[in-house]
């Protein structure tokens, strides 16, 4: 029987009870890993792990010492980790002098200081081994502005920031750190953000050259090649994963008035 790309391997995904994270944990078990979800008590990060083998702790990334509980849960049972995915999330969409206080620190305490409670406590615990593979789901809002996301960007452009820092800092100990920025994904978390708007989801999907959102399980891919001895060689990068958005400014072919010209014609 083949083995998976992380056979035995032993991995974290925070956030893992929907979305991007559910995705990747059921695609990390499917790879072979013995995967610890940590995800809220109130999340369906229970019954995700049940369905695919995996183990739930109940977390919230808001709290350095419940991540380092989440860490060494997984030591103490398997003695060692292998991957640690800083996932979990959240997103508002709000002009930024409307954004409260409260909406701007709950943003930075979950999408950026989570990821660093997960860098710290999984990195050193890789920087012993001499050996893990540390991905944090940062955003395309991390390369670049996006208007009524002012909190959102702040922490995104946060977390590829730390990745190339962590990355310098890990390398000589054989720990990689990388993470991906995904564009707009067709997840629970990006219908509560957007779905009150009418025609959303054609105009979400128009802001992907390749013509669509992308789906959960695209990121998973990625993110476990990522985590996977393919990577190797690959360190401190913030992968757009996201239709083309970052390629430039433009449109897709279905509104693109040069569409016919792509294919040879003319007008």
């Amino acid at each position: 029987m083949a083995q998976g790309k992380l056979q035995d391997r032993v991995a974290i995904v925070t956030g893992g009870a929907s979305g991007i994270g559910k995705a990747t944990a059921e695609n990390f078990a499917a790879e072979g890993a013995k995967v610890i979800i940590g995800d809220l008590e109130s999340s369906a990060g229970a019954k995700v792990a049940q369905a695919c083998g995996a183990t739930f702790v109940a977390t919230d990334v808001r709290e350095a010492k419940q991540v380092e509980a989440l860490v060494k849960h997984a030591t103490d049972k398997f003695g060692r980790l292998d991957v640690m995915y800083n996932n979990a999330g959240i997103g508002i969409s709000t002009p930024l002098v409307d954004t409260t206080e409260e909406e701007y620190r709950e943003t930075i305490r979950i999408d950026l200081d989570g990821v660093f409670w997960g860098l710290k406590f999984g990195g050193k615990v890789m920087i012993e081994q001499r050996r893990g593979s540390i991905i944090s789901t940062a955003s395309v809002a991390g390369l670049i502005g996006s208007p009524g996301l002012s909190a959102y960007n702040a922490a995104k452009h946060g977390v590829v920031g730390l990745t190339k820092a962590a990355a310098l800092e890990f390398g000589p100990f054989g720990v990689r750190v990388n993470c991906v920025c995904p564009g707009v994904i067709d997840t629970p978390l990006v219908a509560r953000v957007f779905g009150q708007m009418e025609g959303a989801r054609k105009l979400l999907d128009g802001m992907h050259p390749i013509g669509r959102m992308g789906q959960p399980i695209e990121i998973a891919k990625v993110v476990t090649f990522l985590a996977s001895d393919d990577a190797s060689f690959l360190t401190g990068q913030a992968i757009a994963v996201d239709g083309g958005m970052m390629a430039g400014q433009g449109s897709t072919s279905a509104n693109n008035p040069f569409a016919d010209l792509v294919g040879g014609k003319t007008r």
